[in-house]
């Protein structure tokens, strides 16, 4: 038997569907985020706008930021950024 001097770790590794849907959102948002700075939008006017109203053309179509954001209910948006900000995550 041959010893590759790997370590190998039997701990039990835990998979969150919450952690990776929060990285997809986070990923997503960030993406518009861009879309919206390019297209010389603010940001954080826009992206609150169609949070509160769920008009997406608050959201530009440029890099298919519409179709991106348009992928999460409105809720799971909100409930990203609140529990981001209320983290101090930066």
């Amino acid at each position: 038997m041959e010893n590759n001097n790997k370590t190998v770790n039997h701990e039990t590794v835990k998979f969150s569907i919450e952690m990776q849907k929060s990285m997809v959102i986070r990923a997503a948002l960030s993406e518009i985020k861009d879309a919206l700075e390019e297209k010389g939008y603010n940001p954080v006017n826009q992206i609150v706008g169609y949070i509160m109203s769920g008009d997406p053309t608050y959201i530009t179509s440029y890099k298919d930021a519409r179709l991106k954001i348009k992928k999460f209910d409105r809720d799971e948006l909100l409930e990203e950024l609140v529990g981001f900000y209320l983290k101090g995550e930066k």
